[in-house]
């Protein structure tokens, strides 16, 4: 078949306002969720599983995701997973009572766990020269990174100014657009190679990894040693395990070849994923809650105190693009997590009533600085050195790393946090944890080799491109 010339801005575009969306999701209801409680009449359980029920479903199969792009079309899967997401938007915003709530946030993280991977494998097989790459990886992972504290802001200003079932509404008429962008922009593309789904693996990873997070953030409500959560995490390791067996020695065509992990920069990345999440995660929650119920911000004034840090994160991001080519992945992914640790580590100094420019501004712009320079480098690193008909599955791996280690780390902190004697002791705790989360990220750092080469797996006539 003929090939169709597609202009790469517009691809770059589409998959970055995409994943904007995917990240933007998982922080947009936090500052909404006082109004959720008292409009649907939710109880404190009820109100957690409106964000966990995204976070589990997202973190579940994405990894399914990114595989079925490689193999059914990065581009099918892209449409199918936006239009999942943008019409269980709409039934959230829509519904009558946190049953319905829940639920409809659940199949939206079904639909952004399909969109996320295709996002970043479409942007790794369209931009093959080295440096063109490089700036489109800049561009995407700029916007992921902002997209967690622009949620809060846009929260915020959603909440106060409209109502809160609009933090959900907005995503239909942009998720809409983005699909007819689709349609026209962007070329289908999957491996050359188009062997069955792995089915076997698909549902022991995507149940282990389920009933993982899942208890795991259970722990908001039930002490880690209760029965339930030693059998939820019992269940989760048994079907890890049988994954591990089923991709190593039963599976023709495994789901994920665990020879993945044999390459260094992807087994390094996705372990610094995993810290980045839980320190990303962690400052959002706990800042939320010290600006809401400890100084008695609104939601809107919480949200535009985010407001420098997203900047910063947007900021640090495309510097980091450019810095990246004289300092190096590993030396850049070492300086811009430990500038991240050092923010963190200046919050835990908040007391009652602080103020916002002597207390808040300088930590939230520094930490905000180094987490963006990070995200470029590690993104590179996990998608360098894998073959381009694997694409959707490093992609699915980073991003399954960066939630994993998101609801982990969150959950340990809020059950250190809640054993402190006031509830500032208790966010100072989560902040140095977040704080140390960062720094074993830059130790993991150095283990990365010393000059990768993005580019050097890359090659687009391995990519089969088809007219839709």
């Amino acid at each position: 078949m003929s090939k169709r010339a597609i202009p790469t801005w517009a691809v770059l575009a589409v998959c970055c306002v995409a994943q904007f969306m995917v990240v933007l999701d998982v922080s947009i209801v936090n500052v909404a969720l006082p109004k959720m409680r008292a409009d649907l009449d939710l109880s404190a359980t009820g109100l957690q599983w409106i964000v966990n029920a995204y976070t589990l479903a997202f973190a579940g199969f994405l990894l399914f995701g990114g595989r079925a792009g490689d193999l059914f079309g990065r581009r099918r899967m892209f449409v199918l997973g936006l239009g999942v997401f943008t019409v269980c938007s709409l039934l959230g915003g829509l519904a009558q009572n946190g049953g319905q709530l829940i639920a409809a946030r659940a199949v939206q993280g079904v639909g952004a766990a399909m969109l996320a991977p295709a996002t970043l494998s479409l942007i790794t097989t369209t931009f093959t020269e080295p440096a063109a790459r490089r700036r489109a990886l800049g561009a995407w992972s700029a916007t992921a990174a902002s997209g967690a504290a622009a949620g809060v802001l846009a929260g915020g200003i959603l909440t106060d100014l409209l109502d809160w079932r609009w933090v959900l509404f907005v995503n239909v008429p942009v998720g809409a657009a983005l699909i007819v962008a689709a349609i026209v922009s962007l070329a289908e593309s999957r491996a050359k190679a188009r062997p069955g789904l792995d089915m076997a693996g698909a549902v022991t990873v995507t149940g282990g990894l389920a009933l993982l997070v899942y208890g795991i953030v259970s722990t908001d409500t039930r002490p880690w040693g209760s029965p339930p959560t030693i059998l939820t995490l019992v269940g989760a390791a048994a079907l890890l395990v049988a994954f591990v067996v089923i991709e190593s020695r039963l599976a023709a065509h495994p789901l994920v070849p665990l020879g993945i992990f044999r390459l260094r920069s992807v087994a390094t990345a996705n372990g610094i994923a995993a810290t980045i999440g839980a320190a990303l995660f962690g400052m959002f929650f706990f800042l939320s809650l010290y600006l809401q119920q400890v100084n008695g911000y609104s939601p809107l004034e919480a949200g535009l105190a985010f407001l420098p840090a997203a900047l910063s994160i947007l900021g640090g991001a495309l510097v980091g693009t450019r810095m990246m080519t004289r300092l190096g992945v590993r030396r850049q992914l070492v300086i811009g997590p430990l500038m991240a640790a050092a923010g963190l580590a200046w919050l835990t100094q908040l007391s009652a009533g602080d103020g916002y420019l002597a207390h808040l501004f300088g930590p939230l712009v520094l930490a905000g600085i180094g987490l963006g320079l990070s995200f470029v480098p590690m993104t590179i690193a996990a998608t360098a050195d894998v073959p381009i008909h694997q694409a959707g599955l490093a992609s699915g791996l980073i991003n399954t790393g960066r939630q994993i280690g998101g609801a982990i780390g969150l959950a340990a902190m809020a059950t250190i946090a809640s054993a402190a004697s006031t509830p500032t002791a208790g966010y100072d705790r989560a902040f140095w944890i977040s704080a140390a989360a960062m720094v074993t990220g830059a130790t993991l750092a150095l283990a990365l080799p010393g000059k990768p080469k993005p580019e050097r797996h890359i090659a687009s006539s391995e990519a089969v491109l088809v007219e839709a």
